[in-house]
């Protein structure tokens, strides 16, 4: 995308923010200053900052709040109702089949887990996972783990390869890097996954809050991702898909809710989504995510994409231009990317960069190992790097005081 000129002064146009997001005008104190300034936030990644209409739909259900599936009561049903339909949104904003189970869980870590308590057979992944894609694996005893290649075409390459070798149940790949932001080609790998009769879960906690996505057109069995990451903060997660290994599996957590019928010697367990949500759910963090939902739907993707690609290009020209400055990307031939960019600076920590960006320009930004460990070691970063990760709530302003903070270290 070429960006847009400001012919007054020939240079970049003002982005503005696409939605209000809480905190907006939250300050942060700097170092020799008695004044503060406005807080940047530029680590989505870590925890997309909420709605503001999703705190407000959050309020309202507040208000009305009472027991879930239990209760004869108004506000019982009324609870009830809200978070049934909480299940039917989700359905809906990630294009699921009308006969897949939503279950509602912690965050994308829960629903991994819970997936690793229901697949039937060896995993396929990819060392470049978030450790919530590739620890449930590794611990269960079920992961092949392929080594990524510099191209998307030569590591499919390689996940075909070790397909082959032998009967896997299931491929496990991440939507887009949360190091990188670079994302994967997921209706391919799904092809990919079925030529070889395994099924696909898909890591989209970091793709589902900025691209549109659809269970059934991209052919995947399975979808998890974060409430906290779609602009909903409020501690759920989601795992979408197939029904038959989710009934037939034993129950995540025994408890109510899960069972049908329990005598002392014997349990009769429910199917569907009841059969994994044992004991009282999180209602308000299901009614947050589909808040969420549908506020990025009412903003519509189109927009969201472009949005995110403008200020992806701004960042990438700003950080092209300062040679002390080096990106991280781990394929050549990416799909694009999403509002991630992880960068180290040459002489400094990234814990130093990040103290810098902090104390002395109120920039908030992640450093370490993001929670990927062989992904950096990989990258040649064992020791870390820094992160900058945007959306919905953030403008131009944001990215050129990031820019200029890191031409200070040069």
């Amino acid at each position: 995308m070429t960006a847009v000129l400001d012919a007054r002064v020939c240079r970049p146009a003002r982005i503005r923010a696409l939605a209000p997001v809480v905190g907006a005008d939250a300050t942060a104190p700097i170092t020799g200053s008695a004044s503060p300034v406005t807080y940047a936030n530029l680590d989505y990644a870590a925890s997309a900052p909420a709605l503001t209409s999703v705190a407000d739909r959050l309020a309202g259900a507040l208000a009305e709040y009472a027991s879930v599936h239990r209760g004869a009561g108004h506000l019982s049903q009324v609870t009830t109702a809200r978070y049934e339909q909480a299940r039917e949104t989700v359905r809906s904003f990630v294009g699921a089949r009308a006969d897949d189970t939503v279950v509602f869980t912690r965050n994308t870590t829960d629903s991994i887990n819970l997936a690793a308590c229901i697949t039937p057979g060896d995993v396929v992944v990819l060392d470049i996972e978030h450790h919530a894609n590739l620890l449930p694996w590794t611990r269960a005893g079920l992961a092949r783990v392929v080594s990524s290649q510099p191209t998307i075409d030569d590591t499919i390459f390689a996940l075909d390869a070790e397909l082959a070798k032998a009967p896997a149940a299931l491929l496990a790949v991440t939507a887009a890097s949360n190091v990188t932001g670079e994302v994967l080609p997921i209706a391919r790998l799904a092809g990919l996954a079925h030529r070889h009769g395994a099924r696909i879960l898909v890591d989209g906690a970091q793709l589902v809050p900025h691209r549109a996505t659809s269970i059934a057109s991209f052919g995947v069995d399975y979808l998890v991702f974060s409430g906290h990451k779609l602009y909903a903060p409020f501690g759920a997660g989601v795992l979408v898909g197939r029904s038959d290994w989710l009934d037939a599996a034993e129950p995540y957590l025994a408890g109510g809710g899960a069972s049908a019928t329990v005598g002392i010697d014997d349990v009769a367990w429910h199917t569907g989504a009841a059969r994994h949500e044992a004991g009282s759910p999180n209602v308000l963090g299901a009614v947050s995510i589909a808040a969420a939902a549908q506020a990025l739907r009412a903003i519509g993707f189109e927009r969201i994409g472009q949005h995110e690609e403008a200020l992806v290009r701004r960042l990438d020209d700003g950080l092209a231009a300062l040679p002390h400055v080096r990106p991280l990307r781990i394929f050549d031939d990416a799909y694009g990317r999403v509002g991630i960019a992880s960068f180290v600076v040459d002489g400094y920590t990234p814990r130093q960069v990040a103290e810098h960006l902090s104390g002395g320009h109120g920039i908030g930004v992640r450093d370490g190992k993001f929670c990927a460990h062989p992904l950096l070691a990989k990258l040649g970063h064992s020791d870390g790097a820094v992160r900058a990760s945007f959306g919905v709530g953030t403008g131009s302003d944001d990215i050129d005081r990031l820019l200029a903070a890191l031409a200070e270290l040069g």
